[in-house]
């Protein structure tokens, strides 16, 4: 989605009530943020809405990127945020030889995510930061993905396809469209 470099568009204030309904939302979606909520959305501090291509709306405050929503979809941390609170989101992680085409854009196949370097919620293996409870994760949740062998998140994006599925079949599209490091949206400068 965010291939190439693009410019900001119109920014424009957030009304407070709007603010507010953000700030439920968020909470509602990502529960582990709630003890964080005034630290990354204050509520003295005034919300911007940058318009951005393909229907994206941008959350920042000030110059700072915190959100993303497609339309109607999902509101989608941006990355830099996924790294200050990256015990907050629900993580998978890719093996080695996934980390160069993720961060080239590419669609994230799950090959990438069963082979053993990759980890899934639900994997007995998984481990405390990748077990998500022992619960597994449905198709059309918002996950980050870590790499293996490094220390911050490399993208973030929509499960195309629930986590028990992937191994199951242990082929297809696990995610598309998602934000990684060095993309439009990482590199967008708001100030």
């Amino acid at each position: 989605m965010f291939k190439k470099d693009f410019s900001p568009g119109a920014k424009s204030k957030v009304k407070s009530s709007a603010q507010r309904g953000i700030r439920a939302k968020v909470i509602e979606q990502y529960p582990l943020l709630e003890p964080h909520i005034d630290d990354i959305l204050p509520k003295k501090e005034q919300l911007d809405l940058v318009k951005i291509p393909d229907r994206v709306s941008l959350y920042c405050l000030g110059s700072t990127p915190l959100f993303w929503q497609h339309m109607d979809d999902p509101i989608i941390p941006h990355l830099t945020l996924v790294h200050k609170y990256p015990w907050c989101f629900t993580r998978i992680r890719i093996d080695r030889g996934a980390i160069r085409f993720v961060l080239s854009g590419a669609t994230l196949m799950v090959p990438g995510l069963t082979s053993p370097g990759g980890r899934l919620p639900g994997d007995a293996d998984a481990g405390e930061e990748y077990g998500n409870g022992g619960k597994d994760v449905e198709a059309g949740e918002v996950v980050v993905v870590d790499a293996e062998g490094k220390e911050h998140a490399c993208l973030i994006g929509v499960l195309k396809m629930g986590t028990k599925e992937m191994r199951e079949k242990k082929k297809g599209v696990g995610i598309e469209n998602g934000h990684y490091v060095g993309d439009g949206l990482w590199k967008l400068d708001l100030s």
